[in-house]
């Protein structure tokens, strides 16, 4: 008997029909992945499984009987998880309260919070993780992977029989996903059921015992890992032969445009060297903690440094986003959600923020004729899937959530473009079309720097690489020569 069976599930949301009659089966002790292109459902799926969306039809059974999931607290009862891939921790509390928020121990004599229990059941299970942290410490001051092992061990300490892990590893190191996967070897093993969701098809062949697939909101099929292929299960996905996963045009760089000397940031940089040229895709590879992040940063004027930004042989002095936008640089944060898009507002608010007073003219108004126009070129232009302009970007799929915040700076005309983690959580045909839209940038002179924690995205699309070890550069490789094995290599300053 199938330890969890959903069968017919349909969810409409006003103007689409997210999931129409799709089915799913998890057996005890199997990890089942759901593969999909962004937009296909299985969010929306996972999200009706855990008590967030109620369905409109269809039925679940949990061990053969029928149950009914109007929340989230329905779905705790029935041993039911989620790590959702959209952050949820409260960024005032701490490490430990975040991990059992709603489920506090107390004492039952004096009613107070038993501080001592949660401290060390939260160490316990940030050390299964493989993870040494001060739990008493706020979320807020923990960098995205960090959060993420709160989420998971969130999940774990709940101890659930069917967990959900929605694109868990995204941002995870090498090392942190080995540890996740032994966890996950140990949950299988005493029998619970895990829904794994991931966009990297080489995880799923890993991990996953079965794979199912769903394109558009419809159910494709299911496969067993061992008798399927990689190149079988894209072409479920995306419903055509994907031939090339890292389209590369080759272009011939032209003159320097910005240029670093001896830049450093206490702290984070420390005398960083390079320069980046027109046409040219300069890849910056490098383990957790390395510095990229922060490099991006600097040269949008986030952090004050010293040392010297040169743009097209000129110094340039860039002590803010501001500063940087004015000069033709700007930066793709790697967390469009929380730092990049204003999730409530509609695709026009968010790509033309950055240069509104053009569509001002003066007047204390906006003029919606040449907004919607420019909006329109833009859309079409990065082919971003939205019913209407007014479309809130919360709505869109990952991958059409990407190409808005890339809308937003080609709108602005940049010579330098900052790339942290383009491809981050969306599907790969969703990435393909990104790397084109690159390679079109690169094509008109655009120069471009791009930070991948992807080894092959990296050297799939890169004319350079430079790599960062605990901030600074430490090995400099041409596209020709550059290796997973001597990138790592220098990631680790050996």
């Amino acid at each position: 008997m199938p330890l969890l069976e959903m069968a017919g599930i349909t969810k409409k949301f006003p103007g689409v029909k997210a999931l129409d009659n799709v089915q799913l089966v998890l057996e005890k002790g199997e990890v089942l992945s759901l593969l999909g292109e962004n937009g296909a459902g299985k969010s929306t799926l996972m999200k009706i499984l855990s008590g967030v969306y109620r369905m409109d039809s269809g039925e679940i059974r949990v061990d053969g009987k029928p149950v009914e999931i109007k929340n989230v607290w329905d779905a705790a009862r029935l041993g039911i998880g989620i790590i959702h891939q959209e952050l949820s921790l409260v960024p005032d509390l701490t490490v430990y309260e975040n991990i059992f928020l709603g489920r506090e121990s107390k004492n039952p004599f004096t009613r107070r919070l038993n501080k001592g229990y949660l401290i060390r059941e939260s160490e316990r299970y940030m050390e299964e993780l493989g993870i040494k942290m001060d739990v008493k410490q706020l979320a807020k001051n923990l960098s995205v992977a960090e959060q993420q092992m709160v989420e998971i061990a969130k999940v774990l300490s709940m101890d659930c029989r069917i967990i959900i892990m929605d694109e868990p590893t995204d941002a995870l190191t090498t090392n942190e996903v080995k540890k996740l996967f032994e966890v996950i070897r140990a949950l299988k093993s005493n029998g619970k059921g895990i829904i794994f969701i991931s966009h990297k098809i080489e995880e799923i062949f890993e991990i996953a015992d079965s794979v199912e697939v769903l394109r558009d909101g419809r159910y494709i099929g299911t496969r067993a890992v061992k008798d399927t292929t990689p190149d079988e299960l894209i072409n479920m996905m995306v419903g055509r032969e994907l031939k090339d996963k890292f389209p590369k045009v080759k272009a011939d760089a032209g003159d320097v445009v910005l240029e670093v000397r001896s830049l450093s940031v206490p702290g984070m940089l420390n005398d960083i060297n390079f320069n980046v040229k027109k046409g040219e895709v300069l890849g910056i590879s490098g383990l957790m903690g390395a510095g990229r992040t922060e490099l991006g940063k600097t040269l949008f004027g986030v952090y004050r440094h010293s040392g010297d930004i040169l743009l097209e042989g000129k110094p340039i002095n860039i002590r803010s986003p501001e500063d940087a936008i004015k000069a033709g640089i700007v930066y793709l944060t790697e967390n469009r959600k929380e730092e990049g898009l204003f999730l409530d507002k509609s695709v026009s608010y968010n790509i033309t923020l950055a240069k509104l007073r053009d569509f001002t003219g003066g007047l204390n108004r906006v003029l919606k004729p040449k907004e919607r126009r420019a909006v329109s070129e833009l859309i079409e232009r990065l082919r971003i899937k939205t019913p209407t302009q007014s479309q809130l970007v919360g709505n869109l799929s990952g991958g059409n959530q990407q190409k808005v915040s890339l809308a937003r700076w080609l709108l602005t005309g940049p010579k330098v473009l900052i790339l942290d983690e383009p491809t981050r959580g969306i599907d790969i045909g969703a990435k393909v079309e990104i790397y084109n839209i690159i390679n079109n940038l690169k094509s008109s002179g655009t120069a471009i720097i791009m930070i991948s924690s992807e080894l092959p995205e990296i050297l799939g699309i890169s004319d350079r690489i430079i790599v960062m070890h605990k901030g600074r550069i430490t090995g400099e490789l041409n596209d020709f020569e550059a290796t997973q094995e001597k990138i790592m290599k220098y990631a680790v300053n050996l």
